[in-house]
C-alpha cells in the first residue's frame, strides 16, 4: 500500500513549466488538433462507397452512375430518377437539402485515409458502405478505423449471410466483422457489437421508445419500423463498448440479441449499422438488376431511418434544417470555472478533486483537477455540461500531467477516460484513455474535436480509477471548449 495517498511527490518549478513535453506522451484518441474531416458549418460531405462491387450481381447500391460526382449526372435533382441507382432517392433527398456534398469511391479505387486524392477520407465527414462484396485490404481498413477514431462518421449496412453477390467467398457479414476484428488500429470489438451469421426472411422490425433520440426523431421524420428482406441482425456487447444502442429490434428480441440498427461510437466517431440492404433500395436502378422498392414500403419508415443516421454521422444530429443546422458561429469559449480558479464551483466534482493543495504545481494560476492520487481503490470524476451551438466547429482542450508511484511498464493499473455523455448519462464516445504507463514530467496539451455534437447539450466527463495499491494522479488544468 503506498502511503503518500494524496500527499505524493509534488512537480519541481521547473517542471511546473508549460513546454516540457516529453515522448512519453499518452497515445490519444485523436490528433491535437482538430482532424481535416471536422464537420463545417454549412456543408456535411458524405462519400459513398462503390469500390467494394456494391454494383455486383443483381445489386446496384450506388447513388448515381456519375462517380465520384452524381452532379455530373444531374445538378439539381428533385426526383429519385434524376439520378441513377438503387439508391438514388437515398441521394436525392441529401442533396435537395442543400446541405450535404455527396461523392462516391468508383470501382477500381481504394480506401484511404490522409493522403491527397480528392476522394480520401480526410475530405468527408461521413463514409458509407453499403453492402461491400470484396474484402476491405489491411491499408483500408487501418483508414476506415483511424477516420472513425479520429471524429469521422461509419455507415456499415450489411445484407444476410451467403449474400456472396460475387462468389469470391466473401459475403457483407463476413466483410464487415473482418473489419471490425482484424484491424491494426483496435481488433478488441472496438464498436461493441458483432454481426448475426443469419438469413432472416422477412419482418418489419420495431423501433425502441426514445423520444430523445437524434436517429429515431430526427428532422427527416420519425422512426416507427423497419423492413427486412433477406436480411440479418446484430450482437451487442455493451461490456466492450457502452456507447452502443440498439434502436430497432427484429419482432421478439430486445436488449442485446436481434438489433436490427445500432449505433455506437469509437474515439470521437460515431458509427451506425443497418442488417439489410432492402430498406435503402429505392427499386430503380440500371437496367439488368432485380430491385426491390424497400425505401418507399408504407408498412416501415425507412427514409426517415436512412436521412436521420446519415444527418447523426455527419454531426448534426436532430437538428432542423435537414440536419444543416446553423450557417454561422459566434466563437466563444464555453466552459464555466475552466482554469478552476474559482474553486469547486461549476464542475461537478469528487471531494478533493478540484484544490490547490502543494502536492501539485498548477500549470497556471493556482487551482487544478486531481484525479486519482489516493494510492487505494477509488474512482474520481470531474464534469460539466456544455451546449454547443449548432453550426459551430468545436474543440475540447486541457493540460495534463500524470506521475505515478507504480514501477511496471507493461500494465495499466490505474486509468484516466476522457468521455463525451449525453442528457441521459449515456456515453456517446470516449475521446481517450490514458494510464500510468503514460506518467511524464511536466504538462502536455491535449485536444479532441467535438464539432460532431453541434446542436447538442453534452456532458465533458473525466474519469480516474486507481487499482488498490500505488498512487497514480492525473493532474488537469487549462480546459477550454472553444466554438467558431
Amino acid at each position: 500500500m503506498h502511503t503518500l495517498a494524496r500527499s505524493r511527490r509534488g512537480l519541481t518549478t521547473a517542471l511546473a513549466v508549460f513546454g516540457l513535453l516529453t515522448a512519453g506522451a499518452a497515445v490519444q484518441a485523436t490528433a491535437a488538433a482538430p482532424p481535416a474531416h471536422a464537420a463545417t458549418a454549412t456543408t456535411h460531405r458524405v462519400l459513398f462507397d462503390n469500390a467494394h462491387a456494391e454494383t455486383a450481381g443483381n445489386a446496384d447500391w450506388i447513388i448515381s452512375t456519375s462517380q465520384p460526382d452524381p452532379l455530373g449526372q444531374n445538378p439539381s435533382p428533385s426526383a429519385e430518377k434524376d439520378w441513377t441507382g438503387a439508391l438514388s432517392s437515398w441521394g436525392v433527398a441529401l442533396q435537395k437539402t442543400g446541405d450535404y456534398s455527396l461523392k462516391t469511391l468508383p470501382s477500381g479505387s481504394s480506401l484511404a485515409y490522409g493522403g491527397s486524392s480528392a476522394t480520401d477520407l480526410s475530405n468527408f465527414d461521413t463514409l458509407v458502405l453499403p453492402e461491400p462484396n470484396t474484402l476491405f485490404t489491411t491499408a483500408e481498413k487501418t483508414a476506415i478505423m483511424t477516420f472513425v477514431k479520429n471524429g469521422g462518421g461509419l455507415f456499415m449496412i450489411s445484407d444476410h449471410n451467403g449474400s456472396d453477390r460475387n462468389n469470391d467467398g466473401a459475403d457483407s457479414v463476413k466483410i464487415l466483422n473482418d473489419l471490425m476484428t482484424n484491424n491494426s488500429v483496435d481488433s478488441t470489438d472496438p464498436f461493441g457489437f458483432s454481426i448475426d451469421v443469419q438469413n432472416i426472411s422477412s419482418d418489419y422490425p420495431t423501433a425502441i421508445s426514445d423520444s430523445g433520440d437524434p436517429v429515431l426523431h430526427g428532422s427527416f421524420g420519425t422512426v416507427t419500423k423497419s423492413l427486412i428482406a433477406s436480411g440479418t441482425t446484430a450482437t451487442l456487447k455493451p461490456s466492450d463498448n457502452s456507447s452502443v444502442k440498439g434502436l430497432v429490434y427484429r419482432t421478439g428480441y430486445s436488449g442485446n440479441t436481434g438489433a436490427f440498427f445500432l449505433t455506437s461510437a469509437f474515439g470521437s466517431g460515431r458509427v451506425a449499422f443497418w442488417g439489410d440492404s432492402s430498406p435503402i433500395d429505392d427499386g430503380t436502378g440500371q437496367s439488368g438488376n432485380t430491385l426491390y422498392d424497400g425505401w418507399n414500403d408504407s408498412g416501415a419508415t425507412n427514409a426517415a431511418l436512412a436521412l436521420n443516421a446519415t444527418a447523426w454521422l455527419a454531426g448534426t444530429g436532430g437538428s432542423s434544417g435537414g440536419g444543416g443546422g446553423s450557417t454561422s458561429c459566434t466563437a466563444a469559449q464555453l466552459l464555466g470555472n475552466n482554469g478552476f480558479e474559482s474553486g469547486n464551483t461549476v464542475w461537478n466534482a469528487s471531494s478533493g478533486v478540484i484544490t490547490n493543495a502543494t502536492g501539485e504545481a498548477a500549470r497556471t494560476g493556482s487551482y487544478y483537477a486531481r484525479l486519482g492520487g489516493h494510492g487505494s481503490a477509488a474512482t474520481d470524476t470531474l464534469s460539466q455540461p456544455v451546449t454547443i451551438p449548432s453550426g459551430c466547429a468545436a474543440t475540447l482542450n486541457f493540460a495534463l500531467h500524470i506521475d505515478t508511484a507504480e514501477t511496471t511498464t507493461s500494465t495499466a493499473y490505474d486509468k484516466l477516460s476522457v468521455q463525451v455523455l449525453n442528457s441521459s448519462g449515456t456515453v456517446l464516445g470516449t475521446l481517450a484513455t490514458y494510464s500510468n504507463l503514460d506518467a511524464a514530467s511536466g504538462y502536455t496539451q491535449r485536444g479532441f474535436d467535438l464539432s460532431g455534437y453541434a446542436g447538442q447539450t453534452v456532458t465533458v466527463k473525466f474519469t480516474g480509477t486507481e487499482g488498490s495499491k500505488l498512487q497514480t494522479s492525473f493532474v488537469i488544468d487549462d480546459t477550454a471548449l472553444n466554438v467558431k
